[in-house]
């Protein structure tokens, strides 16, 4: 990998879903509204590991996005 390559917030957002889910291949994440938002689908039995207990993965795969994404907004959606 190319060390000034950096990646979108959707190949982010897919890499840090892929990492955690048991079903890498059913993990999607679609830009919609020009980029400003991201929805993240999973397969069903996965849903629970992308949101964590009380949010906290969602939460903290917010958190790397806007960091991501200095003064611009961006949000993400998982879709059931």
């Amino acid at each position: 990998m190319d060390q000034d390559a950096t990646p979108t917030p959707a190949g982010l957002i897919e890499f840090i879903a892929r990492s955690i889910v048991t079903n890498a291949d059913a993990v999607r994440v679609e830009e919609r509204e020009d980029g400003t938002l991201l929805e993240l689908e999973t397969d069903p039995s996965d849903r629970g590991r992308v949101i964590g207990r009380q949010g906290r993965v969602a939460k903290a795969m917010r958190a790397v996005l806007a960091a991501s994404r200095p003064g611009s907004r961006c949000r993400l959606e998982i879709v059931d």
